[in-house]
């Protein structure tokens, strides 16, 4: 790794800021205060969901580490003559549920969800990347077990309820003029400024920011043919930006590509915004947030802030979690 990267690293690096047992990174930048500022931006009480579809058509369908979720009926309406069907067949279970079809009107739907946590619109969690095997604020990478990551897990952001907050759209794609961001395109600071210039909008401490590219779409349009190609090279956040977000205070990021960064090796380091943003300062990226709807209405109205909340699941020691966040306008 770069001479540079290692000296962005030593001054973004968050480790004890919070304090020694710290599990939350940036997320410490909402306060109470600030949180109740971000709630008077729901105005019209228009709402946006910013999730994608949960099924098989997820990007991670293509990928080598996950796959996309799987959804499965347990029980459905061709079940009618289940009662009679089971007869007295099976254990106690399945005798529960004979004689509730055979001798009264109720009937119910049930279904699975088989799925990587991060395989869809997610919050990567604290622990989720690392390197030296060290976790944020110092935590050994021995600390992940195959029972779950015992610190800096997804269940300490949910258990704390604290993400919430003023929302920030960044439109980059729109403000290039151009549907979606060219593949490989590295977003860098200075871009950053502009966007926040032109847009007239304020990054303020605790804000969480959004990055919209233009990927999603991009993505489904191109398909099973070319899709996969499209997400190893999306465009995405530079490492540099990392500074960025530092220096404004910014308590999570999230973006409509796969890994809010170029997936594709840049500079001979592989998702090295990824560990500057995890392991140094505690920040939590979000993926595959669907941004589209709510960049038409922020382009149309020109107020690019918003109300915005976006808890993730209570998983024990989970690496991350899927995640429908709600922008509030």
């Amino acid at each position: 790794m770069s001479d540079d990267w290692r000296r962005l690293a030593e001054r973004v690096r968050n480790w004890g800021r919070w304090g020694d047992d710290d599990q939350l990174g940036t997320l410490n930048h909402i306060t109470g205060d600030t949180l109740a500022r971000a709630a008077t931006l729901a105005r019209r009480g228009k709402t946006f969901s910013l999730a994608i579809p949960l099924n098989g058509d997820s990007p991670m369908g293509a990928h080598g580490l996950r796959r996309a979720p799987v959804h499965l009926m347990a029980i459905d309406g061709g079940d009618e003559n289940l009662g009679q069907r089971l007869g007295n067949w099976g254990g106690g279970r399945e005798g529960e549920i004979g004689p509730v079809y055979e001798t009264t009107p109720f009937r119910v739907n049930d279904d699975w969800i088989i799925m990587a946590l991060q395989s869809s619109t997610q919050w990567d969690a604290l622990c989720h990347a690392y390197y030296d095997n060290l976790m944020y604020n110092n935590v050994p990478a021995s600390m992940s077990t195959s029972f779950g990551v015992m610190r800096d897990g997804i269940d300490a952001v949910a258990e704390a309820a604290q993400v919430a907050g003023r929302g920030v759209l960044l439109d980059i794609a729109r403000h290039r003029g151009v549907d979606a961001v060219e593949a490989g395109a590295v977003i860098q600071p200075e871009e950053l400024d502009d966007v926040v210039a032109a847009q007239g909008v304020e990054i303020r401490q605790g804000d969480i920011v959004l990055i919209r590219t233009g990927w999603w779409p991009k993505y489904a349009e191109y398909g099973l043919d070319h899709g996969p190609a499209w997400q190893a090279d999306g465009p995405g956040l530079g490492w540099r930006t990392a500074g960025w977000l530092f220096d404004h205070d910014v308590a999570a990021v999230a973006a409509d590509n796969v890994a809010v960064e170029p997936a594709v090796p840049r500079e001979g380091i592989v998702l090295p915004l990824h560990m500057l943003a995890l392991r140094d300062m505690g920040l939590m990226l979000g993926e595959l947030w669907d941004l589209e709807a709510l960049g038409a209405d922020c382009a149309e109205d020109k107020i690019y802030e918003f109300f915005l909340t976006a808890p993730p699941l209570n998983v024990t020691g989970g690496t991350g979690s899927p995640v429908n966040p709600i922008a509030i306008k």
